[in-house]
């Protein structure tokens, strides 16, 4: 298997986890009858409070590449689909999800040489 397709499926796994990790937790919630509000339970300790800044400012980087890399790409519609459902669903989910995208997307544009991984090259310019 080669370099990209490795890559794909270890991004397509991880964003498979991230799906199921999270949500799982995030059931266990909704059916508990917790006494505060979902995002007040992010905050509800330090450990928790250090956790969801920790996660927050990780959230809006990756937001912020996801597009400035969906438009280099050519989809940057698409990356604000992916921008939206991170914080719908999990960031876990959506960023390994455009990762794998990104790299079968570079894998599509890219020769290939001797043992068959992938030169990249540029993108075109959008002069």
């Amino acid at each position: 298997m080669n370099g990209h397709r490795t890559r794909v499926l270890l991004y397509g796994l991880l964003s498979l986890a991230g799906l199921v990790g999270t949500w799982i937790f995030n059931i266990r919630y909704f059916v508990s009858g917790a006494e505060y509000g979902y995002l007040e339970g992010w905050f509800v300790n330090a450990a928790g409070s250090s956790a969801s800044v920790d996660l927050i400012v990780v959230a809006v980087a990756v937001s912020i590449f996801m597009l400035i890399e969906g438009a280099r790409l050519g989809w940057a519609r698409w990356a604000w689909v992916l921008v939206v459902l991170s914080f719908a669903i999990a960031v876990a989910f959506t960023f390994p999800l455009f990762l794998a995208l990104r790299e079968a997307a570079l894998a599509r544009r890219a020769p290939t040489v001797g043992g068959g991984e992938s030169v990249p090259t540029p993108p075109p310019r959008a002069d």
